[in-house]
């Protein structure tokens, strides 16, 4: 049986013999009641026959006074004390003896009727006297008839009172016998309460809780001190100290599973060493080149059996092409559509749960569906690459985080590089012609001039301004000028093709410097551009704008400069094609025979 079971049942003992005890205690206080009342009643019944006695003599003397001394006064205490009379008879009717007896309640009447013919005869008297005959009232009042009734009278209040005495000492004598008798029930029944009670905590005490405890104690140590080898006690009971050895049972399994779990944690710390190892190398990476050979040597390492690929998002065309692999994936690595792979739809590693049914990525050979992971490379809530992995089964399942932390790592630092490349050609590149701007000439031009001093090649430059372009902003506007400025560089990006590089000098100039190219090979070049802008025809909105003509200045290392004044004889060269009307070629080895 249950410990509660049995608790239960003590408890239910221990409340019925409360309730008993006290239906018993109300029981004892009623025959205190009734006691008390009894004592009450004649308390009132002995007060008022008393005064009613004593006020039946005060009023009699009154009226035998007022018969001898025919006094007025005397004949007003006399009317004063009848009604007196009259109230405490009304008052004496009124009241209930719920124990008199018929005896008892025949004498009250008989008293109060005695009362009645007294008065009588004093009425009768004073009528007398009323009449003129006081010697009649006088013997009305002095009759030993009057005198026998008012003794009468007296006897019978008296012997009222003596039965009242008789029966209301019966009656508090054994509402107190049964109020002790009831109390000695009350006190037995507590005392009862007290033993089960005692009777029951001594038996849970003892045989279902102080043996089994010692026992689950020991246990108990044994496993705090991670002593997860102890056997613990087989307790089949059906109560709480049962269900304590379970608990302890069940402890000492989730002991031994957690020994596991810290073997477990101690094998992946390696990991995580490596993928820490792998972040800090990731982080000095100075180009995409340092990214990828990053991560296909230490991918292997990470998840040890799991082949992969690393694909990067290319802009033109919109596709993902693979840029390492490591432990020979399945199927070719040919670029394919972003929308071929569901982790990149949807924005998270698909399919979510490994070894359950879900729909496989089309860019996946169909033999390493099922067992395959794909991880998107996220940067700024855009998908900027992919991890591809195959042979993920549910043993390999816990590598599932790594490969995810792997793919972090590996988003964060390919997004890094690209924002890298980005504020590089923002400092380097003029954003309206995507020519280099005039911070990355002076870099170029001491490199290329070094280049040619080392290899004894020529380099020359040219320096190329826009014609009246204040009267084109001027006339149609700035917006129709960039057209302008666009349109110039594109051709003079042509111009130079591979064998140059063209800068936007500033607002309407333009530069380009040759490498390995002479005076005359400059020259031609500079001739095709001014031809190429001469027939330029540029539109805006409506508005054909033209013509447009440009003046080009040449210098040639090392025949008209020298490294430091290429550049200063280049702009001396076309502020003489100024001077000279605009529209033209001026190189400065004309200026030198001139």
């Amino acid at each position: 049986m249950r410990i509660a079971t049995i608790t239960n049942w003590a408890y239910g003992a221990t409340v019925c013999l409360t309730i008993a005890c006290g239906v018993v205690m109300i029981m004892a206080s009623k025959a205190d009641d009734v006691k008390r009342q009894t004592v009450e009643q004649r308390q009132q019944f002995d007060s008022l026959t008393e005064d009613l006695d004593a006020k039946a003599w005060a009023q009699s003397d009154l009226a035998r006074l007022y018969v001898v001394k025919h006094d007025p006064q005397i004949l007003s205490d006399y009317r004063q004390e009848e009604g007196t009379l009259k109230k405490s008879e009304m008052h004496l009717q009124k009241l209930r003896d719920n124990g008199a007896s018929d005896v008892e309640l025949a004498l009250l009447r008989e008293g109060l009727t005695i009362l009645d013919q007294l008065q009588d005869e004093q009425q009768a008297a004073l009528s007398s006297m009323a009449q003129g005959d006081p010697a009649q009232a006088v013997a009305q009042l002095y009759s030993p008839a009057y005198e026998q009734d008012l003794e009468r009278a007296q006897n019978q209040f008296d012997h009222f009172r003596q039965l009242l005495d008789r029966r209301i000492i019966a009656t508090v004598q054994e509402a107190t016998h049964k109020s002790k008798t009831l109390r000695t029930a009350s006190e037995i029944m507590v005392g009862l309460t007290a033993l089960l009670f005692l009777f029951v905590l001594g038996f849970i005490l003892k045989r279902r809780v102080l043996r089994p405890v010692v026992r689950l104690s020991d246990v108990v140590h044994r496993l705090a001190s991670q002593d997860y080898a102890v056997e613990t006690p087989n307790f089949n009971q059906i109560d709480e100290i049962g269900d304590m050895a379970q608990a302890i049972h069940i402890f000492r399994e989730n002991g031994l599973a957690r020994q596991r779990l810290e073997k477990e944690r101690d094998a992946d710390w390696a990991v995580r060493e490596l993928l820490a190892r792998m972040t800090q190398r990731l982080q000095g990476c100075e180009n995409f080149a340092d990214v990828i050979n990053v991560a296909g040597l230490f991918a292997p390492n990470v998840a040890p059996g799991i082949a992969g690929r690393l694909y990067i998002l290319d802009r033109d065309p919109w596709q993902m092409r693979c840029v390492a692999e490591w432990l020979d994936p399945e199927g070719d690595s040919q670029p394919f559509e972003t929308d071929a792979c569901w982790a990149i739809r949807r924005g998270q590693s698909h399919p979510p749960v490994s070894g359950e049914p879900d729909i496989s990525c089309y860019h996946l050979p169909p033999s390493c569906a099922h067992r395959a992971l794909c991880v998107p490379l996220i940067a700024q809530g855009e998908a900027i690459g992919l991890l591809s992995f195959q042979n993920v089964t549910l043993e390999k399942a816990p590598a599932r985080a790594y490969l995810e932390l792997m793919a972090e790592a590996l988003g964060l630092a390919l997004a890094n590089q690209r924002l890298r490349d980005a504020l590089l050609e923002k400092a380097l590149f003029d954003p309206l012609t995507g020519l280099r701007n005039r911070h990355h000439l002076d870099d170029t031009l001491r490199t290329q001039m070094a280049q040619a001093a080392r290899n004894n090649e020529p380099v020359s430059c040219l320096m190329i301004d826009i014609d009246h372009f204040k009267a084109i902003n001027d006339r149609y506007g700035h917006e129709a000028g960039d057209e302008v400025i666009k349109s110039v560089a594109g051709i003079v990006k042509r111009a130079v093709r591979d064998g140059g590089l063209a800068f936007r000098y500033g607002g309407e100039e333009f530069l380009a410097l040759l490498a390995g190219q002479d005076e005359e090979a400059a020259f031609a070049c500079a001739s095709e551009i001014h031809r190429e802008v001469h027939t330029l025809s540029v539109r805006y909105g409506l508005t054909e704008i033209g013509p447009v003509d440009v003046s080009i200045g040449i210098a040639s290392y090392p025949q008209h400069a020298q490294s430091d004044t290429l550049l200063r004889a280049a702009d001396v060269a076309l502020y003489r094609a100024k001077e000279l009307g605009r529209s033209r070629i001026v190189s400065f080895g004309m200026l030198k025979e001139a």
